[in-house]
């Protein structure tokens, strides 16, 4: 009984946090929401660029910038062809700054005609612009190498750690996939939801493929986009109660 009981809270809390929008639609003032963008998003958001520029310092300086990880990026390069050269370097755009900018100012302006929410509809521009600045900075303070195999793009050459177009992606459609929650339709809410959350995957594998980055720096860089699209979902206060039955 104790173990259902647990479930029951747990999926309670999944779900206030997920539909966290729909079971509170009143509106903010502009200055409520900034002040609690900076208290519940802005505030963590720099406590996890700590740890992630602590990870990334750790790396390049008393592991020794992983020897071990070329292993891996030398086993992609062995496998390169033509034809994945093409697909990874369209799977890589995804993830590209112009791709992602463009993606989020579309969805932004759709949400925000559809729903009349302001404060709902800048969430992925939250998560993108919040990722940006931590992957930017993280990346001059640590400075990391590409890894020593064939580039298959251009790019500067001290900017391995994190993936940017990993942490891009990742921010982008972590942030849709929360989104696509509020689609009635069952296969379809679970079909865009799959495709959403596969994206950042396919992503970080390219950039592996060409050579851009080691594992670690789009592991990272993973995890920076999904925590800043947390934090984006989760940035305004919301007066939630669990409200049954929604699918």
């Amino acid at each position: 009984m104790t173990l259902l009981v647990g479930e029951t809270k747990f999926h309670g809390t999944v779900h206030t946090f997920v539909h966290r929008y729909e079971l509170d639609t009143s509106a903010p003032t502009f200055g409520s929401a900034c002040r609690d963008l900076a208290r519940r998003a802005l505030f963590p958001a720099a406590l996890w660029w700590l740890v992630m520029v602590g990870i990334g310092l750790l790396i390049v300086g008393p592991l020794g910038d992983l020897p071990a990880e070329t292993g891996v990026d030398r086993w992609f390069e062995a496998r390169r062809t033509a034809g994945l050269n093409t697909l990874t370097l369209v799977l890589s755009d995804f993830g590209q700054t112009q791709f992602a900018i463009a993606v989020c100012v579309l969805v932004v302006a759709l949400l925000w005609w559809r729903t009349r929410q302001w404060w709902l509809a800048v969430v992925p521009a939250i998560a993108l612009g919040m990722q940006a600045v931590l992957f930017f900075t993280s990346s001059l303070l640590v400075g990391r190498e590409r890894p020593p195999v064939g580039l298959l793009d251009d790019s500067p050459p001290t900017t391995a750690f994190p993936s940017g177009h990993t942490s891009a992606s990742a921010a982008l459609y972590v942030s849709l996939a929360l989104l696509c929650q509020r689609i009635t339709r069952p296969w379809l809410r679970w079909g865009l939801t799959l495709a959403c959350l596969l994206v950042p995957f396919a992503v970080a594998t390219a950039r592996l493929y060409r050579g851009m980055h080691h594992p670690t720096d789009v592991a990272v860089g993973l995890v920076n986009g999904v925590v800043c699209a947390l934090l984006a979902w989760w940035y305004l206060r919301r007066d939630i109660e669990l409200a049954p039955g929604r699918p």
